[in-house]
């Protein structure tokens, strides 16, 4: 009797069990579709394209202009192997147009080399090769002009103002970084006047820091302000690996001197002989100094013609906060009666002299105001 019971019992739970779990799992095939519907899985957006904004009309207004201008650089250069072999070695960059007759500004560093080729790639269809000529070199400043023989009048960017830039003001960057010809980076100017030193332990001043991005490949292509004028040159990235938000470009005012100096066929540049601070407000009152401030002379070089002019370089060090700055030395606050706006104020008015001219500075020096007049050789 029992065991009838615990069979019967058994026959129910299975068919409990089969109900509510095979049972429902037939169930539940009735309910896939019979048929193919044509309606798509996700929903068609309803207002469309995504409207441009004025930013980013800007910024595609400005790159499809420039970026016809902006070229690839390569160079080789021969080097002896372990074996005394000559092998080649291969360096990438940019330059930008600047006329239509196919001269090309770049960095010093992109062409640097003593056997070298230069190869000058353009962008668009077919992407024309030219071998490329050195016209003028600047290693001080990392600048060199180079040109290339074209086929036909090319596009080129206009020169701006780099005198009166604004932190926060946005810019753009064309280049070919990594070799990735007519790349576009956009970002804003960090901050002025930065001092930095290159791979030849040389000091390049006031330079022009951003956040856009740089990388290797893109020194000498152009920095852009928002209405695609060239207001710096590309040239060097914090660090020894790629972009880290902190870049450099050298003010296009300063390419303009050597540009006056390659207009004027190679003649000498005339020199004063001294190395400059640029000073105003709390740190040229923290010096003792006019607020207007000017250029401070750090150095007076031997044998130049500022040393002979009786010119004072600095004769102490000072803490300012938290640097330290060669102090005592005389306060250039006038070139040839122009009040000094900037550093470049020197460079500019020697880009207009020649050897054998004079140039009359106005000096602040213990609490008074001189002239002294420098020839310059």
């Amino acid at each position: 009797m029992k065991l009838r019971a615990l069979l019967v019992a058994a026959i129910l739970t299975g068919g409990f069990v089969y109900l509510t779990s095979v049972g429902d799992w037939k169930s539940l095939r009735v309910f896939h579709p019979t048929h193919t519907s044509a309606a798509p899985l996700w929903s068609e957006p309803a207002a469309g394209r995504a409207a441009l904004s004025g930013d980013e009309k800007n910024n595609i207004e400005v790159y499809n202009t420039a970026h016809l201008a902006t070229v690839n650089i390569t160079s080789v250069v021969y080097e002896e192997s372990w074996f005394f072999q000559l092998v080649p070695r291969r360096g990438i960059g940019s330059g930008f147009l600047i006329d239509d007759e196919g001269r090309i500004l770049t960095n010093h560093h992109v062409i640097a080399g003593d056997a070298r080729q230069l190869q000058v790639t353009l962008p668009g269809p077919g992407q024309q090769r030219y071998s490329a000529q050195i016209l003028a070199d600047d290693p001080a400043n990392d600048l060199a002009l180079i040109k290339i023989p074209p086929r036909s009048k090319l596009p080129f960017l206009k020169l701006g103002e780099s005198d009166g830039l604004q932190v926060g003001q946005k810019v753009l960057a064309i280049g070919n970084p990594f070799g990735l010809q007519g790349t576009l980076t956009t970002g804003i100017i960090s901050s002025l006047n930065r001092t930095i030193e290159d791979e030849g332990d040389r000091r390049l001043e006031d330079m022009i820091q951003t956040d856009a991005a740089i990388n290797p490949g893109n020194s000498g292509g152009p920095l852009l302000d928002s209405a695609g004028n060239v207001i710096g040159i590309n040239t060097a990235i914090y660090g020894p690996g790629g972009n880290i938000g902190i870049g450099f470009a050298i003010p296009i005012n300063r390419a303009k001197v050597m540009l006056a100096w390659y207009q004027a066929k190679g003649k000498p540049r005339p020199r004063v002989g001294v190395d400059i601070l640029p000073v105003s407000g709390d740190l040229a009152e923290a010096l003792d100094l006019p607020r207007e401030g000017g250029l401070l002379l750090l150095q007076v070089q031997r044998g130049s013609p500022a040393e002979a002019a009786g010119l004072r370089g600095a004769r102490r060090n000072v803490i300012v906060g938290n640097y330290r700055i060669p102090a005592g030395g005389d306060l250039i606050v006038a070139i040839d009666g122009k009040p000094v706006e900037g550093r470049d104020s020197l460079s500019n008015a020697l880009s207009r002299k020649r050897p054998g001219d004079s140039l009359q500075l106005t000096v602040y020096r213990d609490g008074r105001t001189m002239r002294v007049r420098v020839s310059l050789d």
